[in-house]
Parts: structure tokens; sequence; C-alpha cells
């Protein structure tokens, strides 16, 4: 039986990680790199220096900077930046039967999850979203981790996509619920801004886990209020996603959140930095779909006033002054 071929949009950290991944067994992985001379680098020296210099890439990653190469392909998994995944699907223009959703957000101007802003693009297409509890440097160094498959095609989409990117040291656990599979990717993001904010404040273990713990029952109900599954939230692209992300600085959004938490304004937070921080971009539009539903988020309420200048012991105090209920009551 012919291998599918496979092909990997983006070449940041976590698009380098997953073509790394998939090109651990010698299969040819194409990846398509933005930046100008990017592509021509990745080819020549087999590393990602900008993104990913810790990895040193398996020769079977054929880099491109000709975002056209990649139509050909049999399987894409789209890991641009959630805000770019619409502009550079347009671009493609021309689309495979299954697309692989692994960018993490909300799209800030129309509030559409990204399942979304692909199917407008390209309805043809079968969407399946890959998430789970992973850092980039760990999947480049062929360390274990499991993941979520959600396909939006069902059995038959998993039966042509899981022995594509299944490896050894990568597991892939299917579900058909890319609605909850995608929630908790998005909103795990503005979370771990949250519990940056208490690393950086010097709150304690005691504080970051109440934190956690709280956060997970906002994503709960938001993720059931949006459709989606609570069986997919309580699993590794939502609740292990969760407690990885809000617990280590190689979380991005983690690592935002300690700067503000020290003292460090969100726009000195945000400059000049060459990875995104996903949550930043996604907790202004999280928290009005949140207010559309009628869905208490205070945590996500209090990262927005963080992003929006207020101070964090400000807002720490606020969040802990909130009146006193039995837990999982809210709305």
């Amino acid at each position: 039986m012919t291998q599918a071929s496979i092909g990997v949009v983006g070449a940041g950290a976590w698009g380098t990680a997953l073509a790394q991944s998939l090109g651990s067994d010698g299969r040819t992985v194409k990846l398509w790199a933005m930046e100008d001379g990017l592509a021509d680098a990745i080819n020549t020296s087999h590393r990602n220096m900008p993104y990913l210099p810790s990895a040193e890439l398996s020769p079977s990653i054929a880099a491109t900077g000709d975002l056209s190469e990649m139509a050909a392909c049999d399987i894409l998994l789209l890991v641009t930046p959630a805000q770019h995944m619409g502009a550079t699907l347009e671009k493609l223009g021309s689309y495979p039967r299954d697309l692989v959703l692994c960018s993490k957000g909300i799209e800030a101007s129309t509030g559409r999850m990204m399942h979304h802003v692909a199917h407008d693009i390209a309805p043809a297409s079968d969407l399946a979203v890959l998430s789970g509890p992973t850092f980039a440097h760990e999947v480049a160094d062929g360390l274990p981790c499991a993941v979520t498959l959600a396909c939006g095609g069902g059995e038959d989409q998993w039966d042509r996509i899981s022995p594509a990117i299944a490896r050894h040291n990568f597991r892939p656990y299917y579900s058909d619920d890319v609605v909850g599979a995608e929630v908790g990717g998005a909103v795990k993001n503005v979370l771990a801004i949250a519990c940056g904010v208490v690393d950086g404040l010097e709150l304690g273990q005691n504080a970051r886990n109440a934190l956690i713990t709280r956060g997970f029952a906002e994503m709960l109900r938001f993720g059931v209020a949006f459709g989606g599954k609570p069986e997919t939230l309580n699993g590794l692209c939502g609740l292990g996603d969760l407690v990885l992300t809000c617990s280590s600085t190689s979380s991005r959004n983690f690592s935002l959140g300690k700067a503000l938490g020290e003292g460090m304004s969100a726009e000195e937070a945000l400059a000049d930095k060459r990875t995104v921080a996903e949550g930043a971009h996604t907790a202004s539009v999280l928290r009005q779909i949140a207010r559309d539903k009628g869905v208490q988020m205070p945590i996500v309420e209090a990262v927005n006033h963080l992003l929006e200048g207020r101070g964090a012991r400000e807002v720490v105090a606020e969040l802990l002054s909130r009146p006193l209920k039995a837990e999982g009551h809210e709305a």
C-alpha cells in the first residue's frame, strides 16, 4: 500500500517538531517555511536556528518556501499561528482531502474557531484537530508523548491519518469531537497566562494548583456551552494540555504571564517576540464569546484586565475577593 504523502505548513517551533517526528523513520516530509531563506537553511544545515535551534533535523525533511508545493500532499498539517491560518489557507488555493489543524486559538477578528476558518475556505476537505500536552523541543528530541486526533471525518479519516502521523514515541488517540479538542487548546493558552502571573508574583504552588483547577472548571463550562463533549475536555487536549502549559516556562503563554507578574507591562512582554503567545490574541474574543453565551469565566476576565494594563496584584486581589459559593455551581 502506498504511503500517504504528508506536509507541514509552518516552520515555527511546533511545526518543525512535528516534521521531525514525522521524518524520524526516514519518510519524506515537506515543510513550508514562510521566512526568506529559512527553507534553504533547514535543507543545508538540518537545523532551524530561529525557532528550534536545539534539534538536529532529519535529512528526510524537505523544506520549501513555495507554498504551492504543499497542495500536492495527501495530508497537510497546518501549524501557522492561529491569527494567520485563514490568510495562509487562502494563499494555498488548492487543498488535499485531509487537513489537520494544529494551531490553538480563536480568530480574534471574527470569533471563529480554526475549524470554522478552515471549513469556510476549504469546504471540500475533511478537517481534523491535533492537540494535546506537548512541548516542541521534547517532541523534536523523540521523547514520548500522547495527543488527541479529533477527526471531523470520523473513523474513516482516522484510518487515513493515524498511520501517517503515529510514531513509536508519538501516540495519537481518536476522538470525533473537533469542537472540544479546539476549545481545550484555545482556552488553556489564556489560563496559562494566569498561572504564569501566579508564578511571577511568587504566590506558591497552592495558588497555582487552585488556579489550574478553577480554570479547568471554566474550560469545561465554556466547552460544553460551545458544543464540545465533557469527556474530550477531561482528556489529553483539555485537562492534560492545561496542566502541562500551566506548569512550565517552556510554555510561551506561561512565560508571558510570569513576566506580567514580575511587573513588566503587557506591551513590553509582547514586544519583539519571535514566538507567539496565542493566549494574548485569544483572551479578548474568548471573553466576549463567554459573555454572549452567559458563561462565567472570571479567570479569563482577569487575564484580560492584565493585558489591558491593570496591575497583577490588584487583579489577583479582585479574584480572591469574589463571593463565596459552592464548588461547581457557576452558571
